[in-house]
């Protein structure tokens, strides 16, 4: 029996995070820091329950945003640490769950204010919410602006695989969220004082939390996904699989794929064969035209 550990082109340190990501989400942290202030002094100076709910509100947006900001430094300040085997980059990710959850509360919290307004009628100061709701949504399309970049995600040519940055995909979504909630409020407002339609308030409400716990949703499945390392479906896993049948009378009786940072993935392949000529390198060749695949063991069992 052969085996190799052999590392191709890649140390421990996979993924180090995203220095411009990172400086990005800080800004848009105090942006969106400055926004939540304004409208509670708003809301507070004008008596108006609406703004002092939507800067409470975006103060969740604030938390996740922060929360991304610290994955991005913890990433890279323990990125050489080697009790982190492959690397910091799941600290990024776990971040991005964790901001996903808190959408989910946003979420809800969107709809149960939107019924409780529908049976506690409240007055609404429209002169002074509408100009503060729509500074609110500007603030939101800067920062979404400032996280919408190509650090995003980039397209793998060669395999035709999109590899996210999870933990800014999180932050963005907040940041949409929030201006999807501005838009909402800014219609409703409009609405109700031209129109006397108090009830889109409510119905809009409801319609913005739905959107929000859809998205909140995808986030969780995909952020789970890879801290579950359930990456078997992967196009990757065919792949491998494609590269393995080329030789001659070798089965594969073991296979693991995992992702260890955005688009990078290790494996661990049993092989049996009743020929001599197969070897761990020569399998490793044959997975290196994969530039995806940074990690790969290899065992053979001959019989």
């Amino acid at each position: 029996m052969q085996h190799s550990n052999l590392k191709r082109r890649h140390s421990h340190q996979f993924d180090q995070g995203n220095p411009l990501a990172q400086k990005r989400i800080l800004i848009a942290t105090l942006l969106t820091a400055f926004m939540m202030v304004l409208e509670i002094l708003g809301g507070w100076i004008f008596n108006s329950m609406a703004l002092l709910a939507d800067g409470w509100h975006m103060s969740s947006h604030m938390l996740a945003l922060g929360l991304a900001y610290f994955a991005y430094r913890m990433a890279r300040r323990y990125a050489r640490d080697p009790r982190f085997s492959f690397g910091t980059w799941k600290i990024e990710v776990l971040a991005g769950y964790s901001s996903a959850i808190l959408l989910m509360v946003v979420a809800v919290l969107m709809a149960v204010h939107s019924v409780e307004r529908l049976l506690n009628p409240v007055t609404i100061h429209f002169n002074e919410a509408i100009p503060i709701a729509i500074v609110g949504l500007v603030v939101n399309l800067i920062c979404a602006w400032l996280l919408h970049d190509d650090g995003h995600h980039h397209h793998d040519h060669h395999n035709g695989h999109h590899h996210h940055d999870l933990n800014q995909k999180a932050a963005f979504l907040h940041v949409v969220a929030d201006a999807v909630t501005s838009v909402l409020a800014i219609i409703a407002l409009f609405a109700a004082k031209y129109f006397g339609w108090n009830f889109l308030d409510t119905v809009l409400g409801i319609v913005g939390a739905l959107l929000v716990a859809r998205w909140s949703w995808g986030l969780m499945c995909e952020t789970g996904k890879t801290l579950l390392d359930a990456e078997m479906a992967h196009p990757v896993v065919e792949e491998i699989r494609e590269v393995v049948a080329q030789f001659p009378k070798v089965e594969m009786t073991d296979l693991h794929v995992w992702k260890v940072g955005k688009g990078k993935f290790s494996c661990i392949i049993g092989l049996e064969t009743n020929g001599t000529e197969l070897t761990p390198d020569s399998v490793k060749a044959s997975l290196a035209i994969h530039e995806e695949i940074v990690h790969a063991s290899v065992e053979i069992h001959y019989i």
